[in-house]
């Protein structure tokens, strides 16, 4: 009996059992979500790339390979609406806490983590008699009262922040004095041999472990930190990719999006922009160009390590048989990361003291890399933009859903999908009932998600009906959705805070704006957002917001001024024999030249 096969007949009995309840739940299907962090659209083998994916790769020949989903163009926005299924600004995480101007803070729907008016899929799964685990990435808060162990989540092994070094306890950038990460609601230390993605895996099946003996199903959200900066990789696995980007990222962006348009993930003839932040490879020296060559190289490592240790708990998962009884969904939680943390001068201080960016150390432990705007553009191809704008590469990224009993294998669908779908998708496939804004007796915000059950079993091309629309805004880039067309602003540098209108379905990459052709769809849009905006209490950005600004001012405030004043009488002293150094040395130089 083939997977399916299996899936379709457990669905059955499951349905139709007369046993005790514990039979039951032991027939519902083991659900496991598998959130990268920071892969550009095309950064998957079965969406394009060159970096190899096989595990992820099989999932998708399994399932169904959805290309034109969309989640938030930032981590933490993403991750509030894939477990709650309610909109980021009606869940507390209007913006993250590290890139959220003042003037937003505390305000109704921008308190930085999960507000109590939202139940999270953990919670329902739990009630329903689901084990529930999460390790890795959460950043939805570190107080007590916000971490998994308090929204659902029985087990739990997770980095708080916006991520933190590879291959040791520390973090990544002077937003936080230490590496927050938590055990059960506990601070919790890393093993010496740490690195991120191998740690993830080990826990997660360390949990379903634990608790396999009693039968039943269990929920595992697994929160990647690949591709996150520090991008970090094995050296074995890096130097696998020597050669691979020497020709640049214009060579890498023509080639994925003739892959893309290859595998059906785009229509035939789609254009694509050159973004004003890609750089000309030519006119680098060749030095230049086998540094960034080496940047991508380590990218595509540490993608290909995270996919090795997927395949790790695919094994284990086989070897257990508990494999063919488990939904598996994969997704980014945004675009590709552009922001090179040595261009922002607080960081880049910070860094230059505590890592080094040597291109023989780049990958390995106590070095730090990044791959820029550039390249970023190239892992978002064939698409428009990245992380932190409005753009379809920082919002579309791909998401691989299998395991669904009677799903179409090896498929790919082009109906527009939005993250707040995966919470009813995921309570369909597990038979439980979908909250309806009432949760033991207290009202909470109800999901605004469709489930994708139809698509995944062929029932139904459409996810939504073209009539509905979908808002969306972040930092002051914003979009809404209505049928195959999107109107969409993106504030400087990357855009110019004006509206724009696309017909997704014949142009993804962004590329013709209709507003002349369409005025009347091009107003009546805009109509549809400013009400999006209203009914979700969007803020308006303060002028000159810059993210990367905003990011600045977080760590000064939070990390380095209290630092410099907790050692303010020695770092006195220090300046004062710099100064005096300074005086002398001048002094003997005008004695010499004299």
């Amino acid at each position: 009996m083939n997977r399916l096969s299996h899936l379709f007949v457990v669905s059955l009995c499951a349905t139709l059992s007369t046993t005790s309840l514990a039979a039951v739940a032991q027939k519902r299907p083991n659900i496991i979500v598998l959130v990268a962090d920071d892969w550009g659209y095309s950064d998957v083998g079965s969406f394009g790339s060159e970096i190899a994916t096989p595990n992820i790769d099989s999932l998708a020949k399994e399932g169904v390979r959805f290309a034109d989903f969309h989640a938030a163009a930032s981590c933490s926005p993403t991750r509030s609406m894939l477990l709650t299924g309610v909109d980021n600004h009606r869940n507390g995480v209007g913006n993250m806490p590290e890139t959220m101007p003042a003037e937003h803070l505390g305000k109704p729907g921008y308190d930085g983590v999960l507000n109590d008016r939202v139940i999270t899929v953990a919670s329902l799964l739990k009630d329903s008699g689901y084990h529930t685990y999460i390790t890795g990435k959460w950043h939805l808060g570190k107080t007590a009262g916000t971490l998994p162990n308090n929204r659902g989540f029985e087990r739990s092994f997770i980095q708080a922040d916006s991520g933190s070094d590879n291959w040791q306890e520390r973090p990544y950038a002077p937003l936080y004095d230490k590496a927050a990460w938590f055990e059960n609601g506990q601070p919790a230390h890393l093993p010496q041999d740490y690195y991120s993605s191998t740690f993830i895996v080990d826990r997660a099946i360390d949990y379903i472990a634990a608790d396999s003996h009693d039968q039943q199903p269990f929920f595992a959200y697994l929160g990647f930190q690949a591709n996150h900066v520090p991008i970090q990789a094995p050296r074995e696995v890096v130097d696998k990719y020597q050669g691979i980007y020497k020709d640049g990222w214009d060579a890498l962006r023509k080639a994925r999006h003739a892959r893309a348009i290859e595998l059906g993930l785009i229509p035939e003839g789609s254009g694509m922009v050159t973004m004003a932040s890609t750089g000309d490879w030519n006119a680098l020296r060749d030095e230049q160009k086998r540094y960034e060559a080496r940047r991508m190289e380590v990218y595509a490592g540490m993608a290909e390590t995270m996919d090795r240790e997927v395949g790790r708990l695919i094994a284990h998962l086989k070897a257990t048989g508990e494999y063919d009884n488990t939904l598996f969904v994969f997704l980014s939680d945004n675009g590709s990361e552009p922001t090179d943390p040595y261009d922002i001068t607080a960081i880049k201080l910070w860094l230059q003291f505590n890592y080094s960016r040597d291109i023989d150390r780049l990958g390995g432990k106590g070095a730090f890399s990044s791959i820029g705007p550039s390249w970023a553009s190239a892992a978002a191809a064939p698409l428009s933009g990245y992380k932190f704008f409005a753009g379809e590469g920082g919002l579309r990224t791909p998401l691989i859903i299998s395991g669904v009993p009677g799903i179409q294998a090896n498929q790919i669908t082009r109906a527009f999908t939005h993250v707040t779908d995966i919470v009813p998708t995921l309570l369909e496939a597990a038979g439980v009932k979908a909250h309806e804004g009432l949760y033991r007796g207290k009202a909470v915000e109800p999901l605004i998600g469709s489930s994708l059950v139809p698509v995944l079993q062929g029932k139904s091309e459409l996810v939504h009906s073209p009539q509905k629309a979908i808002g969306y805004e972040l930092s002051g880039s914003a979009a809404l959705f209505k049928g195959d067309y999107k109107l969409v602003k993106n504030i400087e540098p990357v855009g110019d805070g004006q509206w724009h209108l696309y017909n997704l379905k014949t142009d993804p990459g962004e590329v013709f704006d209709l507003q002349q052709q369409m005025p009347e769809r091009f107003v009546s849009m805009q109509v549809d957002y400013a009400e999006y905006a209203r009914a979700n209490n969007v803020l308006p950005m303060p002028v000159g917001y810059d993210y990367k600004r905003q990011g600045q001012l977080y760590a000064l405030k939070h990390v380095l001024i209290p630092k410099l004043k907790a050692a303010w009488p020695p770092a006195l002293a220090g300046l004062l024999l710099l100064a005096g150094a300074l005086v002398v040395w001048r002094r003997r130089r005008s004695e010499r030249a004299s």
